[in-house]
């Protein structure tokens, strides 16, 4: 038994973005409409254009939606029965759509789409035997360093390993100077912690996503090498909301590393200044042993089940997952393509900035796949600063993130014990 629209819209009723239904729903059963979000649905309309649509198909109507009302948008859209026949989903949020039967399963026929992408990612859009979605673009967070400072401490660029990692930024530290850090990793950002946790091998979750598997030994080996960093002084204990330019922070060697994704490269050219356009790279994460891993991200493209246009739909997305039509959206938006042939064609791994990317992605791991995870993530960190602030010990910690994600899961384990599927 899934959730259905009648279980969520007496929840979503009350909801402030409701009256947002109005004049932007599908357009009517002739046209295909199309949700975006964010700097996709500003290039999606010329990339439609760009793509040969039959003469004899529906037209395409692109709705953009902001990313802050883009989930809400969608429960609102299923609940109300008013979702378009295509959209642009966050990998994050396909297994809660797949739970509540939102998304029509990928046909047999588009599985070819899949071929040349990268495993992790298109792992995050499989659930319960099926796919859901097909990655339009992907990305991951890594490691954003002042090569410069690294130089420096003796570094041609961070070790891969934890132990050398945090050597090297004890010497990277002192090259900085009083008052500075080697690394930023805000307390208010789950991904840092995360990402230690998969290149640790942790599973974060077990009994088929029914309970947090937070005290296994891999996540409490993360859970100390991060308390250890704020403990030996390497990084601040403070919230991305006290740094009041990263920039600017980051250029005068406040820190020297810091994580994040491939946006940042753009931000990196154009907001630093031109005698540190030099200065900057990145890096693959460490792990405990050698390279280490990360969360996929990006967005999907997928059609909704309620779609009068199923056919359509899919062929619409097919042709926006062409080669050309993957490039043209890496150009227009600097997103990073799915498909690893576009990396090729695109120039990208010969890019030295970019290229690391792929490392990571080559070596990223899915995250649980149930729709509480964002809400556990966020309780986990929430644990995870009060720990790095002195009030619990790696032990009591790791036992209240799992005391905290039973209590979320309570619902899926009762769905589970009786046999249905979320």
């Amino acid at each position: 038994m899934q959730l259905t629209r009648r279980h969520l819209t007496g929840a979503l009723a009350a909801l402030p973005l409701a009256p947002l239904l109005s004049g932007c729903g599908a357009r009517g059963r002739d046209t295909l409409t199309v949700w975006a979000m964010g700097n996709e649905a500003a290039s999606l309309p010329a990339l439609v254009r760009g793509i040969d649509w039959p003469a004899t198909a529906p037209p395409i109507a692109v709705q953009p939606l902001p990313w802050t009302a883009a989930h809400e948008k969608l429960l609102t859209g299923f609940a109300g029965d008013s979702l378009p026949a295509v959209g642009q989903v966050g990998n994050s949020w396909i297994a809660e759509l797949a739970a509540i039967g939102a998304l029509a399963p990928v046909p047999a026929h588009a599985m070819r789409l899949l071929g040349d992408q990268f495993g992790a990612v298109v792992d995050t859009n499989r659930i319960a035997g099926k796919t859901w979605g097909i990655p339009w673009y992907v990305d991951t967070r890594l490691q954003f360093y002042r090569k410069d400072l690294f130089a420096r401490a003796g570094y041609a660029a961070p070790p891969s390993g934890w132990a050398e990692w945090k050597a090297a930024l004890h010497k990277v530290k002192k090259q900085a100077g009083d008052g500075n850090f080697a690394l930023l990793y805000p307390l208010n950002e789950y991904e840092q912690l995360t990402t230690l946790a998969l290149s640790a091998g942790a599973r974060l979750l077990r009994d088929d996503g029914g309970r947090g598997a937070f005290s296994d030994p891999e996540f409490k080996a993360a859970l100390a090498f991060y308390k250890s960093l704020f403990d030996e002084g390497l990084a601040p204990r403070v919230s991305m909301a006290q740094i009041s330019n990263v920039w600017a922070e980051f250029a005068r060697g406040y820190f020297s590393l810091f994580l994040s994704g491939p946006w940042t490269i753009g931000d990196m050219k154009s907001r630093l200044a031109p005698e540190l356009q030099d200065a900057w790279e990145t890096a693959a994460n460490p792990g405990p042993d050698g390279v280490g891993s990360a969360a996929p991200g990006g967005s999907s493209l997928v059609v909704f089940a309620s779609s009068a246009h199923g056919e359509a739909a899919w062929d619409l997305v097919s042709r926006l997952m062409a080669p050309g039509a993957q490039l043209a959206l890496h150009e227009a938006t600097g997103d990073l393509p799915a498909r690893r042939s576009v990396w090729t064609a695109a120039g990208l791994i010969r890019d030295p900035a970019v290229e690391p990317f792929r490392t990571q992605l080559d070596r990223a791991t899915a995250l649980p796949k149930v729709p509480e995870w964002e809400r556990i993530v966020t309780e986990m960190q929430i644990v995870a600063e009060r720990m790095v602030r002195g009030q619990f010990s790696v032990d009591e910690a790791a036992k209240e993130i799992d005391v905290r994600a039973d209590r979320l899961l309570e619902k899926r384990r009762w769905m589970l014990d009786r046999g249905r599927t979320l």
